[in-house]
């Protein structure tokens, strides 16, 4: 078969390009046929026997969205006048949602769409001007698929005509031969950060993850440890700022990286303080490395950490983080126990599920 994805995907870093890669791969390994149309990027190109088609346009925030919905859709349409596609599938509600559902009712192709976490918990409950767009993507698409119990809950509660029917649970998934407990000390000896536990967050830095609470976790921290922070974002500079304003010693930005699976292993606990959060990939990524985990008590979150692999936290409450990052770090026996389970609870989000009720 072949099949059309449109959305986010490499080089571009985020978890919904993570996501279409694993599940494109898998496809390709079935002898299926994957074109996938992403956001503009001067380093586009076919990867895993994957045809990746990059659109026009500029990534500027709040004008890329309109642009990608309008470049993609256009993308897809010259793309059926050269192949026969069987499928479409449009990752995150909008814009990719929106110009999938469009194409694929124009030529009586099947439509599914996947909700990744923030088209709904931000953009449908922030932003009321989005949420007939959004409705109308959902009602239009063949199939809705969220990557948690928590996103279908929102997906469902949209009262849309017979969404319930139609919506379905697909998990993301880790590849857990990339992210292994293999650790190679190169990357603490290059940051010199060989001399106390580390603490590491990876994500983009922006209000909903909360990485502000993190830096204030660390000023009234009970162990001392180094936090690194992997990502890139509109707070960058802010977030920097505040480390050298208030002095908040042994923080470590590195920016946006594309080899976290070789960071991840270097570090003694992951954290992920959201607000709000459809899934959390991070998470699995880092028990699939072996470590603990302490996420927020929300969404999706709780889906994947128990008692046994991590900790839950209140993101509202920065004693909440504080507490938690003291008592994994401070008590080793502890630490050692939650990282003995972690790689097994990743095992369990270890198989790519295909979505599509063609492909058996």
């Amino acid at each position: 078969m072949k099949i059309a994805m449109v959305g986010q995907f490499p080089p571009h870093v985020g978890g919904v390009g993570v996501h279409i890669h694993t599940l494109s791969k898998e496809l390709v390994k079935q002898g299926h046929e994957v074109f996938v149309i992403t956001y503009p990027h001067k380093d586009i190109k076919d990867i895993d026997g994957i045809h990746v088609i990059g659109t026009k346009g500029f990534n500027i925030p709040g004008v890329r969205g309109l642009m990608f919905k309008k470049n993609s859709k256009r993308a897809l349409e010259n793309l059926l006048k050269i192949e026969d596609i069987d499928i479409i599938h449009g990752h995150y509600l909008f814009p990719a949602g929106a110009a999938a559902v469009e194409v694929g009712g124009e030529h009586g192709i099947k439509t599914y769409v996947t909700a990744h976490g923030s088209d709904m918990f931000e953009v449908y409950k922030k932003q009321p001007v989005m949420r007939s767009t959004i409705k109308n993507v959902l009602k239009k698409a063949d199939v809705v698929l969220a990557v948690s119990n928590a996103l279908k809950h929102e997906i469902i509660a949209t009262g849309v005509t017979g969404i319930s029917n139609k919506t379905r649970i697909c998990w993301n998934s880790v590849d857990i031969n990339k992210f292994s407990p293999k650790e190679n000390d190169s990357f603490k000896q290059e940051n010199k950060l060989l001399d106390k536990p580390i603490v590491l967050f990876v994500g983009n830095l922006i209000k909903r993850k909360n990485v502000e609470s993190l830096l204030e976790a660390k000023k009234i921290a009970n162990s001392d440890y180094y936090l690194v922070i992997v990502g890139d974002g509109p707070l960058f500079k802010k977030l920097n700022e505040k480390v050298e304003d208030e002095n908040i010693r042994d923080v470590i930005f590195l920016g946006s990286r594309n080899d976290v699976e070789k960071i991840i292993p270097s570090c003694d606990v992951l954290v992920l303080p959201s607000f709000s959060e459809s899934f959390g990939l991070v998470l699995i990524e880092a028990l699939a490395c072996g470590k603990p985990v302490i996420g927020s008590n929300v969404g999706g979150i709780t889906e994947i950490i128990n008692d046994d692999v991590g900790l839950l936290v209140n993101p509202n409450k920065i004693s909440s983080i504080a507490e938690a990052i003291d008592k994994v770090i401070n008590d080793v026996e502890f630490r050692i126990s939650l990282s003995l389970n972690a790689r097994n609870r990743a095992k369990v989000f270890s198989e790519v599920n295909v979505p599509y009720d063609e492909v058996k």
